[in-house]
């Protein structure tokens, strides 16, 4: 009998003839060769967009085989709605996923279902995501932010281009750091990507390989990459020690302590007990959390801001709009506060359709409680798992029209968005398992858009095709940008802001923040657990 886990489910990759008794009625490519299935043609560089090629040829369900193993894949929008639903269906951890186990264990992003620390950590973690805990990271945003535009301002004097997904990186992985753990990187000092940065890609790079060897053959075909990931994940569990041992040498976490806490995430794994339960995270999970966070909370930021920067640049006239919404509404303040960020409703649309044409985390996977059939027409296993394209889900024609692949952020005003189905917008998964800092993400990257309108003109190279790069998450490869200085209006955070100074939002550290009480637009309360929202 096969192994099983807790809650009764098969233990590893569960192959889809196993789930599906109707598996030959879903088309799959044409040219698929015995032993090595559907690999003719294929690039392994770029899996995701491979499967997105197939998935306009074979329709909103299909599957592919790769050496001896079948995958389903979902994204038309009435499968991925029916897959939303949390009677039947939940969180999948397989594919590349389940390949960072052994980066990040039971963390909230790969934990499985039966796992305890999924929901414990939950719990203590999201009161870190409220309003009032959004309001003190505000000043620390601004101050990382700062540093960016120093830095984009010596490039513009110096007359160079800007490497927009490095630049993007090194923003938010300080941002999550200090806000999150009351660290500094140093990232906007140094010339290389930090350490950190270069295991943390190397360690998402390996994981996608794995998918693209066969199993039993992986040891043999990845021997040196599967040296340089266990050194990477080396550097990754000594860095976050080392942050965890600092704070707690400082006297822990709490707003008593002075190791940078004022209760933000650190301190809330450290020093704070579940409700209802009275548990605490092990020391194991507090590592595997931290990295979890530093890696989730500024790898998929990055590339939302990356590429609507990018979107930005090849449509002037509608960054001449989003700068026009900002002018008008954060006028000349020096520093926005964290409600003025809100009322940037087209900036957010901006967003909302970058991560429409390109989610950065670009596909999710979900399993079968029970027998079931999926939209009425395919019969699945308690056990059986799909995965959900989200480019082509946020490209289905039925929902978004012919010009699907368009770039138009009027998809996203309040009578658009109210006018379509749901579960037709999922850039942050979906259901009890949706990423935990949507909210923090969606807020720092608006402000972020809002300070760099508001100080620069961006100039795209004319000779420049977009081309995305996969690491499990997307990136636009190679995005450089030109820029120009806008007048004294315009001129945003001061650089004086990168050493923390300012009066209008306070800092993290001191736990000071701004604004009335609304919420962001279009997102909802944020006062409890935000990913329990109904998405549109």
């Amino acid at each position: 009998m096969a192994e099983t886990t807790e809650s009764g489910l098969p233990k590893g990759f569960r192959s889809a003839e196993h789930g599906w008794p109707e598996l030959g009625r879903i088309p799959h490519p044409s040219r698929r060769l015995p032993l090595v299935g559907d690999v003719v043609g294929v690039d392994r560089r770029r899996p995701l967009q491979d499967s997105m090629r197939f998935g306009r040829e074979l329709g909103p369900i299909f599957r592919r085989r790769a050496f001896g193993r079948e995958f389903v894949f979902v994204w038309g929008a009435k499968l991925a709605a029916d897959l939303a639903d949390e009677s039947r269906f939940a969180k999948h951890v397989g594919l590349g996923v389940a390949n960072l186990r052994p980066v990040v264990g039971d963390g909230l992003f790969t934990a499985y279902n039966h796992e305890s620390n999924w929901q414990l950590a939950h719990d203590v973690l999201a009161p870190g995501f409220s309003r009032e805990a959004m309001e003190t990271y505000h000043g620390m945003m601004l101050s990382v932010a700062a540093r960016l535009t120093a830095h984009w301002d010596g490039e513009l004097a110096a007359g160079r281009t800007v490497d927009v997904p490095g630049d993007m990186t090194k923003l938010t992985l300080e941002t999550i750091a200090r806000t999150g753990f009351g660290h500094d990187f140093g990232s906007f000092e140094r010339d290389r990507p930090h350490p950190f940065v270069r295991a943390m890609i190397g360690t998402l790079t390996y994981a996608q390989r794995l998918n693209s060897v066969p199993g039993p053959l992986a040891p043999l075909l990845l021997r040196t990459a599967a040296r340089r990931n266990a050194a990477d994940i080396a550097h990754l569990n000594r860095t976050v020690d080392a942050l965890v041992a600092a704070r707690r040498g400082s006297g822990g976490g709490g707003s008593g302590g002075s190791g940078g806490g004022t209760g933000d995430l650190l301190d809330r794994m450290l020093e704070t007990a579940h409700p209802v339960t009275g548990e605490r995270l092990s020391a194991e999970n507090v590592r595997k959390q931290v990295i979890t966070f530093l890696v989730a909370g500024h790898e998929t930021t990055s590339g939302a801001l990356s590429f609507a920067l990018y979107y930005l640049a090849r449509h002037p006239e509608i960054a001449a709009r989003a700068r026009a919404e900002v002018d008008r509404v954060w006028g000349d303040t020096p520093e926005p506060g964290y409600d003025q960020v809100a009322k940037l409703r087209y900036m957010r649309r901006v967003l909302d359709e970058s991560l429409r044409l390109w989610p950065t985390a670009p596909a999710y996977a979900r399993e079968a409680t029970r027998d079931t059939v999926l939209a009425g027409e395919h019969p699945m296993r308690r056990g059986a798992w799909a995965l959900v394209l989200l480019p082509l889900l946020h490209r289905d024609p039925e929902v978004w029209g012919e010009d699907a692949g368009r770039f138009d952020p009027d998809r996203f005003d309040a009578k658009a968005v109210r006018g379509r189905a749901p579960h037709t917008f999922k850039p942050f998964g979906t259901g009890a398992r949706a990423c935990i800092g949507r909210q923090f993400a969606l807020h720092e990257a608006t402000l972020v858009l809002g300070l760099l309108l508001r100080r620069y003109e961006l100039r795209a190279d004319p000779g420049y095709r977009l081309e995305v790069t996969e690491r499990l998450t997307l990136m636009p490869e190679g995005l450089r940008l030109g820029l120009e200085r806008r007048g004294p209006v315009a001129a945003g955070v001061s650089a004086g802001r990168a050493e923390g100074a300012g009066s209008d939002s306070g800092s993290a550290a001191s736990g000071a923040g701004s604004g009335s009480k609304s919420a962001p637009s279009g997102a909802g309360s944020v006062g409890g657990c935000p990913v329990h929202r109904a998405d549109q």
